[in-house]
C-alpha cells in the first residue's frame, strides 16, 4: 500500500530504525551542552537510574573518542564506545555510538539542544543501521526508558549541580 495522497504525513526515511526521545530541561542550553563537554559532568549522569559509568578514555573533539563502561545495578558492565562526528557549541552534537571502536552495530545519534525560553529541549535521536538492531535495543536493553531515564538524570543534574554554580 502506498501513500500518494495530499493527507499522507511525512515520514523520515529512516523512521523504522529511530528512537527518539525529548525533554525540556529547566537551564539554558549553554549548561546542558556543558553536561555532555566534560567527562566530570558525564560520569555523574550518564545512564539509566541506577548505573554507574567508568571512563577509560575522554576526549571530547570530533574524531575523538569516549570509551568507557555503564555498570548496571545488577553488576552487569556495558562495554561503550563513543566517536564526536559533529559538534556545534551550544545546540548539537553527533556520534557513532557502539561496544568499540569497530563495531560493525554502532548506532548514530544526535543531540539537539534548542532554547525555549530560559528552559533548554533535548531531542537525543538513535539510527540504528537496521531495524532489527533497533528493536533488539528496544526488546533487550528497553532503550526508550533508558534514555528518558538518562535524561531526566541529566535534568536533574544540570538544575541541581551545574545551574547553582557547583561546576568547577
Amino acid at each position: 500500500m502506498s501513500a500518494t495522497g495530499r493527507a499522507a504525513p511525512a515520514r523520515s526515511a529512516t523512521a523504522d530504525r529511530e528512537i527518539v526521545i525529548s525533554r525540556v530541561i529547566d537551564a539554558p542550553r549553554e549548561l546542558v551542552f556543558e553536561a555532555f563537554t566534560e567527562v566530570r559532568h558525564l560520569s555523574r549522569w550518564w545512564g539509566p537510574d541506577g548505573f554507574t559509568t567508568t571512563t577509560r578514555a575522554f576526549e571530547f573533539r570530533v574524531g575523538g573518542a569516549w570509551d568507557y563502561v555503564m555498570h548496571g545495578p545488577d553488576g552487569t558492565d556495558y562495554p561503550n564506545w563513543i566517536t564526536w562526528t559533529e559538534i556545534i557549541p551550544p545546540e548539537r552534537i553527533a556520534t557513532r555510538h557502539g561496544e568499540s571502536h569497530d563495531d560493525p552495530n554502532a548506532f548514530e545519534m544526535v543531540l539537539t539542544l534548542t532554547p525555549e525560553g530560559t528552559a533548554t529541549r533535548i531531542e537525543m535521536r538513535s539510527v540504528f543501521p537496521t531495524r532489527e538492531l533497533r528493536d533488539q535495543a528496544l526488546e533487550k536493553f528497553h532503550a526508550d526508558e533508558g534514555g528518558r531515564q538518562t535524561l531526566a538524570r541529566l535534568a536533574a543534574y544540570v538544575t541541581e549541580s551545574l545551574r547553582d554554580g557547583a561546576s568547577g
